[in-house]
């Protein structure tokens, strides 16, 4: 029996990456890929996989092929990337969401206990979308967790929140340790499933835990051609093409953008450095840009006409989201290094280079 280090999902953009990255590594990584066509056209694999791990394509929710995996390979790390993304399509696509992220996750613990494997530990790619809105801070201090934007809020173009005074909130930094979930969309409803099922097996076996709570990643590398993630690519797209960028809302939505080099350095330091039991980190820059501001630092750089703001919206998106890197950082050491006017200019060159715009 080889003990090797497991990553699921681990074509995809963030795996690739990890991959590569060999501070964490001292086995062999093995990556099990489903290649959906979506992310990866043809389902070919893609050229930023590297040599040194062996890529098997299968799909998460297959039990068979898990139980198969496991009658040969013992993981010592187990990276859980594999999941579908997509807030938007989540809502139109729920019962696939739901297989592959829950069900998936599911039958991939149920084939490890059944060959009677415990990971030494496991790493969990969650998603800032657990939060949902957030919490907001009233005019008067107080703390409180907003209702869900619904369809006739967002009709009515009332994009952001109140307090009981009629006066304007305030969006508080995402800290796994002071801010209770609430998801705003299927996406991050089954995220949170997959993260309460993962805590609740791996406590019963009494193996370690590194939620990491992603922000909106982005980065060389990230799919071009899937229309339901990457909103920078698609922008930088857009703008290239002498196109004028169409932002929804009012431009005021807020996103944490986070440069993909310092996910993998949260990440490689998480499995470096395991926990005792569970412990859950968000991980971001720490500063929030709002959409319409990202829309014109890639405008510019392209020389694309002023973004427009639409008053379009997507059904399931929040209003605000940004990290609190204080915990990330007093933890594992690890900040994010890479700004968004640097990264922009990281992803405009490479999809200049590789032909894609």
């Amino acid at each position: 029996m080889e003990t090797v280090d497991l990553i699921t999902g681990g074509a995809g953009f963030i795996g690739c990456e990890l991959i590569k990255d060999r501070s964490w590594q001292n086995r062999r990584v093995i990556a099990v890929d489903s290649l959906l066509e979506q992310v990866h056209p043809n389902g070919a694999k893609p050229a930023a996989f590297s040599d040194s791990a062996e890529l098997v394509v299968a799909d998460v929710r297959n039990g068979p092929f898990w139980k198969e995996f496991f009658s040969k390979y013992k993981p010592g790390n187990l990276i859980h990337f594999a999941a579908e993304t997509g807030t938007g399509q989540s809502l139109t696509e729920s019962a696939r969401h739901a297989s592959v992220n829950v069900t998936g996750t599911a039958e991939m613990l149920d084939a490890l206990t059944a060959a009677g494997h415990k990971p030494d530990h496991i790493l969990l790619a969650s998603s800032r979308a657990v939060y949902g809105e957030g919490a907001w801070r009233a005019s008067d201090g107080s703390v409180f967790y907003p209702n869900r934007r619904d369809h006739q809020q967002l009709a009515n173009s009332q994009w952001s929140f109140k307090d009981a005074h009629g006066k304007d909130a305030k969006p508080i930094p995402h800290c796994a340790q002071q801010m209770h979930p609430s998801p705003s969309s299927v996406y991050g409803a089954t995220k949170l499933a997959q993260e309460h099922i993962i805590s609740a097996w791996a406590s019963a076996k009494d193996v370690p835990v590194s939620i990491l709570r992603f922000q909106n990643v982005y980065g060389p590398g990230q799919s071009p051609f899937n229309s339901y993630t990457g909103i920078i690519t698609l922008f930088h797209r857009q703008a290239r093409a002498g196109k004028v960028i169409d932002v929804y809302e009012d431009g005021e939505i807020g996103r944490d953008f986070v440069y993909v080099t310092d996910v993998i350095a949260a990440c490689s330091a998480a499995l470096i450095k395991p926990p005792k039991a569970v412990r859950t980190l968000d991980v971001g820059f720490g500063k929030a840009t709002t959409i319409l501001e990202a829309a014109r630092v890639i405008a510019a750089s392209h020389g694309a006409p002023e973004p427009h703001i639409s008053g379009k919206f997507r059904d399931g998106d929040v209003r605000w989201a940004v990290s609190d890197p204080a915990p990330l950082l007093n933890d594992l050491n690890v900040h994010a290094k890479v700004d968004f006017a640097e990264g922009s200019k990281r992803v405009s060159n490479w999809l200049i280079d590789e032909g894609y715009i």
